[in-house]
């Protein structure tokens, strides 16, 4: 019984135990689920769900097995390729949506997503029956059609019926892309090596004010501890503009986080464009001339400071290795790769977050030689959840 379930679950990623699985059937047996699907679905994900960074593995492994619906990995690759725009303006005046409304049922216009999948070969947008983009098909996104399926975009006039992969708790996973609610969970993990003053207790101990009250009969018993003092200095250098494009929201939500954050005794932040060269940029901008020299940003701070560099490490090899690889401004007689060597060997810690990691490709690309070298110069990590708390272990760390 649901034994094809057991494996697709796995398929997954989701690690369940023969026990797990056995203590799962004896439920059902016992008719905890009361034969109600959603019943089901809490049974199975109380018992098999370790951790709540696996609620959007399990969710995706329900809905295909049980509702037949697979999440956005099913739609082509040269589909979801000509779908990956930025969503379409949506004027007001002359848009007559309900002139495409539907009266096809849930069922139906699933079928008919699943034919126009295997028809379509070419892109379309602004049309009415392909899938595309600002038309009034009943697929993709950014059109009107009142009751269709949503893939890709963001949500317009709310209208569509269902969204192709739309998941409750991926901002749950350990492996995704972070969110500023995410990088303000992991800047948290900074407190802990902040110094203890040598003051009286005054703080509250949130983790042993719950022990000793638990230990006291359910009784209130506040602990108290010494406040801490906040020692972490944070450079940042962000990279801006050309391929970053993508990435923009995604970066101004580590900033957000970290200066909204209380756990750093000083930040600093500068950006660049593709390289890191004799001077680096005081707004994101990146305008000729709104620049400070590395060296005067050397001199500003101390070796002790921690370092995170963000960027794609995406650029043609001379950008990094020639002496005129700069074409936005000076080089001052070194290459690309002669400043990050000097940056590197300035500070103690020093980390790179890579929105594009490629991790095992293995098709190379020229821009591939740029970023390999770079992932010699520094440590690089991925720009997700483990990859930031990673990057901030070795931060941290005492040598």
């Amino acid at each position: 019984m649901f034994t094809e379930f057991f494996y697709v679950l796995k398929d997954k990623g989701l690690k369940i135990s023969m026990t797990e699985w056995i203590t799962f059937m004896d439920a059902l047996d016992r008719d905890l689920a009361h034969s109600s699907l959603e019943e089901l679905y809490s049974l199975g994900r109380m018992i098999l769900v370790k951790t709540e960074s696996d609620f959007d593995k399990y969710d995706l492994a329900f809905a295909e097995y049980f509702k037949n619906i697979k999440h956005d990995d099913d739609i082509p690759e040269n589909i979801k390729k000509f779908l990956d725009k930025e969503d379409m303006e949506q004027s007001q005046q002359n848009i007559d949506m309900y002139a495409y409304e539907t009266k096809r049922d849930a069922e139906e216009t699933k079928r008919l997503l699943r034919e126009r999948i295997n028809e379509q070969q070419t892109e379309h947008n602004g049309g009415n029956y392909w899938i595309g983009t600002s038309g009034g098909s009943a697929f993709g996104h950014s059109g009107r059609n009142k009751g269709g399926i949503r893939i890709g975009g963001k949500s317009g006039f709310q209208s569509a019926f269902m969204v192709n992969g739309e998941r409750r708790y991926q901002d749950f996973r350990h492996d995704k892309t972070l969110d500023i609610r995410q990088f303000q969970i992991a800047f948290r993990k900074l407190r802990q090596y902040s110094a203890r003053l040598d003051v009286p207790e005054t703080e509250l101990d949130l983790d042993k004010t719950i022990d000793s009250t638990c230990n006291n009969g359910g009784y209130l018993k506040i602990e108290y501890q010494k406040p801490r003092k906040n020692t972490v200095k944070l450079l940042l250098f962000f990279d801006c503009g050309g391929t970053m494009y993508p990435f923009m929201e995604l970066c101004n939500s580590l900033f957000q986080a970290v200066y909204k954050a209380n756990h750093f005794k000083d930040v600093k932040t500068y950006y660049f464009h593709n390289c890191i060269y004799s001077k680096v940029y005081k707004t994101a901008e990146c305008e000729y001339g709104d620049w400070i020299s590395l060296e005067e940003v050397f001199r500003l701070t101390d070796k002790d400071y921690k370092v995170i560099i963000v960027g794609d490490a995406q650029m043609a090899p001379e950008e990094l290795f020639d002496v005129n690889g700069n074409y936005r401004g000076p080089n001052d007689g070194r290459s690309g790769y002669e400043w990050n060597k000097m940056l590197s060997q300035k500070y103690k810690k020093v980390i790179w977050l890579n929105p594009r990691m490629h991790g095992a490709m293995t098709k190379r690309y020229a821009w591939m030689e740029a970023e390999d070298t770079l992932a010699q110069i520094y440590k690089m990590f991925p720009l997700t959840v483990d990859g930031l708390k990673e990057g901030i272990k070795l931060l941290m760390a005492p040598r």
